[in-house]
Formats: structure tokens, C-alpha cells, sequence
């Protein structure tokens, strides 16, 4: 059973800030806020904090480049992304707020996903169709079974047992073929098995729901980390060349002590650097918030610790393959294909990416999870010996040539993010998700992970900084520190 984060979990929660009026600063200067982290939630709450003439800002980034998880890395001759890669949730009743700043204002390249018509390498597309339409016909009924379910998230249950209530089961060395198409729909996006993500949250989505089914793969040489270098851009100083060239951001500065009191923050960094400040703005990842990267003194309270271990830090691996020429199918409907093996995720969801990148010969796979963890442990030479053997038993009609590169991303090794994005567990309600949001005296926090409807996406990132901003805008300019929680059960 999941343990109350309160004694009183049925009485609503308020968390009170006891926070000192600041006599000593200058109005005029307003608070000084230092933000840790320069991905798109910190750049985003960097923006929304200016707009609001919170301008006294110092943004510490561990590593040395804007973007964080959006990062763009020279493979083969061409710009590819190892971080995220889609504009996700386009064209449909909103606006997804990052579709505007890619498709219009940047005008980055980017190609519309065509998921239609998978190809299941030996098995005939009727029947791989015919079991995809089932696994489509689960989902529906999962649909509006999680519509009936209590906002409290009591009745709350996984992916895997609304499928099993359905008489569906995909997950067996029986049903390569399901299971592949299983994985596709459910860990290709959460990054993780069905058995631990929550039905309630997740579907239907709120991603497709509010902003469209279509998803923009973005293929430009300057990023789609140049989205955040543009919103930085917005308050920080640049050059001509557009580089942000404002001391207010500092590269290189790994945060690893954060004390807070009722008067200030002092923000400690690895090379023992100190900082003082009004308030703090924490932009870490979830994973790096279960870490012990950054110590906070004093401790956490026990609900913020708990609410933050209440979720999942998942891993999901893109790893791109160059090859001397294409023996793999394409044109309309075969973007996407999938290796149906008796072992889930082993190297299961492929995409040719003739149309961003022509003539490059690559192929992109992706793996989640555990073979996420397996992969990044062992050496690139062994992981492209398997993806070969993978695609000799796929394409056995074909003279499958030896790989000459490849790439694999470590996110879950990088201390400075222990993964890739947030999953919703099984369990976990909206009152958990508050508590991971809520501040902590003049300690704020953000990141996609704190993103009520929209976390594990870019958009999340973006929405989450401007939320969070708006907690801290709100203490700093009318005093109005107390920050409310819902009861659990309310």
C-alpha cells in the first residue's frame, strides 16, 4: 500500500513559507533568484522571473552547453539529436506551445512521423495489422474505463492489468508479435513496461489529447536545442552570432550544496564557488533529485523526499547506426519497423531516416529500460555486433553490411541527469505530483517532471518553468507564500 506523505492525508495540505520581507534590498533591484540548471524548464522560469522584473538572476548549468536534454550531436556528416527529438501533439484543438517557436519563428526542419503501416519484418502485414487493431481495440475500453475511475486515484491500476481485465495478453515469448506491437505503443513513449505505468494518467493522453495525434521529428542543423537558446535569448545578452554572452549564465558550475533558511539561499558548487540569493529554483532532473548530487541542508522534508522517489526516472536510448549503403525498405508507410523477438525491447523499434537525413545510410534504434541500462554498461563494438545480428535475422534475403558507426547516448550513467524523462507509476495522484512541485521554504522547483499534465515532454519542460516562476513571482512581489495542496481524497 502506498504510505500517507502526512499524518493527516485526508485534511488538506498547506505548506507554509515563512518567508522575511527582504528591507535591506533596494526595490528597484527587486530579489535575486539563482536558478540551477540552464535546460528548458530553468531557461523557461529564467524568462517568465525577467518578465516579471525578477531580473537579479544568476542560472548555474553543471555542464557546458544551454539545452540539457535537448542536444543535438554531429554523427556521420549530419546534426542528429541524442536527447529529444519530436515536436509532439500537433495539429489538433490547442496549440502546443513549442510547435510555434520550431515550425515558425525558427523554422527548423522538421517531417511529420508516419506511423502508419508498420512493417513486421517476416510476418505478413495483415496479420501484424489484425493483432494491431486488437491491441487498438484494448485501449479504447482502457479509455473509458480510466474515465470512470475517482480523481483520487484510488481506484488508479496499471496499463497491464486494465489489459488483462480486457483478456488481452501481450507479454509472452508465445506472442512475439504482440508483445513488439505492445511495446511500441506503451514503452516506445512512457519508456517503460506497462506493468508500472498508471492507467488513470496516462490514458488518454493529455499530450494528444489537448494538441493533436500528429508528432514532428525536427532534423536542423542548428538543434532543437536552438528552441531554448532562442527563449534565453529573450532576457539574456547575446552576440551578433546569437550565443548567449550574459555573466548572469554560468557554464561549468556543478551545484552539489543548496542551504536555505528564512532569510536566503547559499548555493555551493563543485569547485567551491558560493552564491547567495533571495530564493533558489531548482531545475534538476527527477533523477538527479534521487541522486546525491546536490545536498540540501537543512535535509528535505520527509513528504518532498518521498513525493520525489514516488516517480519514475525512465531511460530511453537512441541509438543511431551508419552503414556503407541502405538494404532497408522505404518510402510511404515504412518509416517505422519493428523486430518481433521472444525477448522484450531487444532492439525492437527502428526508423530509416532517408527524408532528414538523404544518403546518410542511417538507421535509428531505440531500447528503453533495461536494455537502456544493459547497453550503456557494455562497449559500443558489442552493442553494434548485436543491432547487426538484429537486422541479419530481420532483413535475411539482404546482404546486411557491417555497421562502420554508431552512436549510443548514456543518459542513465550521466550524473547530471540519471536518465532521460519522467514516467507517472502506478498509484501516484495528482496530490503526489503537487507535493513534487510545491517549494520548500525559498527552494523552488521545476523541470518536466513537475509539469501537471505534460510531464516526460518538451512541452512539459517549457510549461513547468513558467508555472513554478509564477509560485515564486507570487511569494516575491504580493507576499503570497503559502502554497496549497489539495487533500488527497478531496
Amino acid at each position: 500500500t502506498r504510505r500517507d506523505m502526512t499524518p493527516t492525508a485526508t485534511t488538506a495540505l498547506v505548506l507554509a513559507l515563512t518567508l522575511a520581507h527582504h528591507a535591506s534590498l533596494a526595490a528597484a533591484a527587486g530579489p535575486r533568484v539563482i536558478i540551477v540548471g540552464a535546460g528548458m524548464s530553468g531557461i523557461s522560469a529564467g524568462k517568465r522571473l525577467s518578465e516579471a522584473g525578477i531580473t537579479d538572476l544568476v542560472i548555474l548549468e553543471a555542464t557546458d552547453h544551454l539545452g540539457g536534454r535537448m542536444r543535438k550531436h554531429n554523427f556521420g556528416g549530419v546534426s542528429v539529436e541524442i536527447g529529444a527529438n519530436w515536436v509532439e501533439g500537433v495539429n489538433g484543438g490547442k496549440m502546443n506551445p513549442i510547435w510555434p517557436l520550431v515550425n515558425s519563428t525558427l523554422k527548423l526542419r522538421n517531417f511529420r512521423s508516419d506511423f502508419d503501416g508498420l512493417a513486421g519484418g517476416v510476418y505478413d502485414r495483415a496479420y501484424v495489422q489484425k493483432r494491431l487493431d486488437r491491441a487498438n481495440e484494448v485501449e479504447e475500453g482502457g479509455a473509458k474505463l480510466s474515465a470512470k475511475l475517482r480523481p483520487s486515484g484510488q481506484d488508479d491500476m496499471s496499463i497491464l492489468a486494465m489489459q488483462r481485465l480486457n483478456n488481452h495478453l501481450p507479454n509472452g515469448p508465445a506472442s512475439p508479435v504482440d508483445m513488439i506491437l505492445d511495446y511500441f505503443k506503451h514503452d516506445y513513449e512512457f519508456a517503460e513496461p506497462p506493468r508500472v505505468t498508471s492507467l488513470q494518467n496516462v490514458v488518454p493522453l493529455a499530450t494528444f489529447r489537448d494538441f493533436g495525434d500528429d508528432v514532428y521529428f525536427v532534423a536542423d542543423k542548428r538543434g532543437y536545442e536552438a528552441v531554448v537558446h532562442h527563449l534565453a535569448g529573450q532576457y539574456l545578452e547575446a552576440d551578433k552570432a546569437r550565443n548567449i554572452v550574459d555573466p548572469r549564465l554560468q557554464l561549468n558550475k556543478v551545484v552539489r550544496e543548496i542551504s536555505y533558511s528564512g532569510s536566503g539561499v547559499t548555493v555551493r558548487t563543485e569547485d567551491d564557488k558560493v552564491y547567495k540569493a533571495d530564493y533558489v529554483m531548482v531545475s534538476t532532473s527527477v533523477g538527479v533529485l534521487q541522486s546525491d548530487l546536490i545536498q540540501f541542508k537543512p535535509r528535505l522534508p520527509a513528504w518532498k523526499v518521498l513525493s520525489i522517489y514516488q516517480f519514475d526516472m525512465a531511460v530511453y536510448t537512441k541509438i543511431f547506426v551508419k552503414f556503407p549503403r541502405k538494404f532497408w525498405p522505404e518510402g510511404k508507410g515504412r518509416e517505422f519497423f519493428l523486430y518481433a523477438s521472444s525477448r522484450r525491447g531487444y532492439y525492437g523499434v527502428w526508423q530509416e531516416l532517408e527524408a532528414p537525413y538523404p544518403d546518410a545510410n542511417v538507421l535509428l534504434v531505440t531500447v528503453t529500460d533495461e536494455e537502456s541500462r544493459r547497453i550503456e554498461q557494455q562497449s559500443d563494438n558489442q552493442t553494434k555486433a548485436e543491432i547487426v545480428e538484429v537486422l541479419r535475422s530481420m532483413f535475411s534475403g539482404e546482404d546486411v553490411p557491417d555497421a562502420t558507426d554508431i552512436l549510443v547516448p548514456r543518459w542513465w550513467s550521466d550524473r547530471f541527469y540519471r536518465g532521460t524523462f519522467s514516467n507517472w507509476p502506478i498509484g501516484v495522484n495528482r496530490y503526489e505530483y503537487d507535493q513534487l512541485r510545491a517549494p520548500v521554504g525559498r527552494v523552488y522547483f521545476t523541470g518536466e517532471h513537475t509539469s501537471e499534465h505534460y510531464n516526460g515532454y518538451v512541452h512539459g519542460a517549457y510549461l513547468s518553468g513558467i508555472d513554478s516562476a509564477d509560485i515564486l513571482i507570487k511569494c516575491a512581489h504580493k507576499r503570497m507564500c503559502k502554497y496549497h495542496i489539495p487533500g488527497k481524497f478531496d
